[in-house]
Formats: structure tokens, sequence, C-alpha cells
């Protein structure tokens, strides 16, 4: 069953994930991260259990500053209610396909909900493949991810009661044994 978590630490363990997957991913401006959370997870409940929108916007307040800060997009995943489209600003959707929802707390998620009240022009779009990604809770967000996601074991390994796992991209290796590789895409 869920616990108390205090808010302060939910939004620093936030915070802490997003800033050393920047520097560990070597994320840049101009680059997407998808980022999936379960409020739930955070404060000790199975995943679409008890989300909470107070966690939602805690925790989309920390890693947005940390992002906007560097000029990183944020791509937030809605839950399967939702078919686990993406809150996006507007600049970000560019060439993608624009779907018709307004996440909530009941259908999105708290974090989505969040997401899409927080950003300045947001839209809701059907896909995205992301640079890197934050998932917070086990919320599978290996579908956004470029094809070649290359797992990232955080030191910041918990939001709340919640597993992080993280994830960076890299282009596919072609060619074969006489091939060579340009080792700063590793």
């Amino acid at each position: 069953m869920g616990e108390f978590i205090v808010l302060d630490d939910i939004a620093e363990s936030a915070r802490d994930a997003a800033l050393e997957l920047c520097l560990r991913a070597g994320i840049v401006a101009g680059q997407t991260v998808v980022i999936g959370c379960s409020t739930s997870e955070i404060n000790g409940y199975d995943v679409g259990t008890n989300s909470n929108a107070e966690t939602g916007l805690v925790v989309f307040k920390a890693l947005y500053g940390v992002f906007a800060e560097r000029g990183i997009d944020i791509a937030a995943q809605c839950c399967e209610h939702l078919n686990r489209v993406l809150i996006v600003e507007r600049q970000a959707a560019a060439g993608l396909e624009v779907v018709n929802v307004i996440p909530t707390i009941e259908a999105g998620g708290a974090f989505a909900a969040a997401a899409f009240a927080g950003l300045s022009d947001p839209v809701a779009v059907d896909a995205i493949k992301a640079d890197a990604g934050l998932d917070i809770g086990g919320t599978l967000i290996g579908m956004h991810l470029k094809r070649v996601a290359v797992p990232i074991r955080l030191e910041a390994s918990f939001v709340g009661k919640a597993a992080v796992v993280a994830a960076r991209t890299r282009p596919m290796f072609v060619g074969g044994d006489r091939a060579k590789y340009n080792e700063a895409l590793f």
C-alpha cells in the first residue's frame, strides 16, 4: 500500500534524475526527451490505481525546469486510456500527427494533465521518436524512442517509491567487419 511521500523529496529526486540523464545521455538543445510517469507508483501504489494531481504537478515542474533551461523539448506520455499519446509544445510537433484530446487525471494521467496545463502551447501527438527518455514507474516509453535505445542506469533511480529507468538513443551501426564508426555517436 502507499504511504506519505514528501513532495519536496519527490521534486528533488525528479530533478536529480533529469540532470543525470542530461549529463549521461549527452542530450542538447533541440532534442526531445519522452517522459512516462505514474504518480500512483511514486506514492507507493500500483500503476494506474491512485493518480495524484499534486504529485503530477510537482514532477512536471521539476522535470520541465531542468529540460526547458537547456532548450530540450519534453514529450509527456499519456496513459493507456489515451493510447499513450504524447503532450508536447506545438513547435515540437512539426511534422507529427496532432490528435484531439486533453488529458485528465482519469484519462491520460496526472503527469500528462499537468504537462498540458503547464506548457505554453500544448498539443497531443500520436507518436514521436525521442532522443532520450525517463520512465518513472514502469510506464513503458520504449515505443516513443528512436530505433536504437541504450539503457542508462541512473544513480537517481527512484522518484518517491517509483523506479526510474532511463535511456538514450544512438544511430544504428551499419556495414560489417570492415566498417568504421564515429565513436562520438556511441
